[in-house]
């Protein structure tokens, strides 16, 4: 199987989903996978939204830093940027954790549908390096600029009720109830004017893509510089370990 897969649309909905399970780690490929995905059914007679979902126990845990070291994080961005430009409306289907780069990823959707058992965390500061994923612009957002800091100095985990508080998720629902609701949730979508849709979400997101690609540009920067960190290298350490780190500031 494909690591992304695109369903068939019906009533003018499909689902792109992904398959790396359990933790669904991305990487440049499987972003531009999506962005492919997002790009053909855009063009696709009579789809007018999007469910984005992944199979397994989370929805996305971002980038496998101790698999990927070596990642071309510009390359990845360029990927991201094109989910951002991509011009249907798209319904997040958010099991289990969206932590780091998948979060940037949940929030690179217009809507987020998780469960009271659903995991969101911006954890880049507890590895002892810098936010990526445009969270500099998406983050703040969804939640605010005073939570956005929160979320991002501390890296704290936040669950689904709070989730749903803060802004993260729109709506939350059982376990064995999600993806029905994020389908449905898109449906309701692609009940509108589908050229009304499209015009307004562009006018919503008017500058957006260009803010992201600014603020891509400098987070790459900033993790190139800690990527070759001591405390990177602690943080990875004592993620792996799943212990508390013990940072230098070094």
């Amino acid at each position: 199987m494909s690591d992304v897969s695109v369903d068939a649309v019906e009533e003018h909905v499909s689902q792109v989903c992904l398959h790396r399970p359990p933790n669904n780690f991305f990487d440049t490929a499987l972003l531009g996978a999506v962005a492919d995905a997002y790009e053909e059914l855009a063009e696709t007679t009579g789809c007018r939204a999007i469910v984005l979902r992944s199979e397994g126990k989370h929805f996305c845990a971002g980038l496998d830093f101790a698999t990927n070291k070596e990642q071309d994080i510009a390359a990845l961005y360029r990927n991201a940027l094109r989910i951002f430009a991509a011009p249907l409306p798209v319904v997040a289907a958010v099991q289990g954790g969206a932590i780091g780069g998948g979060l940037g990823l949940a929030l690179s959707a217009d809507f987020r549908i998780a469960t009271p058992g659903s995991r969101f965390s911006a954890n880049f500061s507890r590895l002892g390096f810098h936010h990526g994923f445009g969270l500099t612009v998406t983050l703040p957002r969804a939640v605010g600029e005073q939570r956005a800091a929160d979320l991002l100095y501390s890296g704290r985990r936040v669950e689904g009720r709070e989730a749903r508080a803060l802004g993260l998720c729109d709506e939350l629902v059982d376990d064995d109830d999600l993806i029905p609701a994020a389908t449905a949730y898109a449906r309701t979508l692609a009940a509108s004017g589908p050229l009304a849709v499209r015009s307004i979400r562009a006018t919503l997101r008017q500058g957006l893509v260009e803010r992201l690609r600014l603020a891509m540009d400098h987070e790459c920067t900033e993790q190139e510089r800690l990527r070759h960190s001591s405390d990177f290298a602690e943080g990875l350490a004592a993620s792996a370990a799943r212990r508390e780190p013990r940072f230098t500031g070094t």
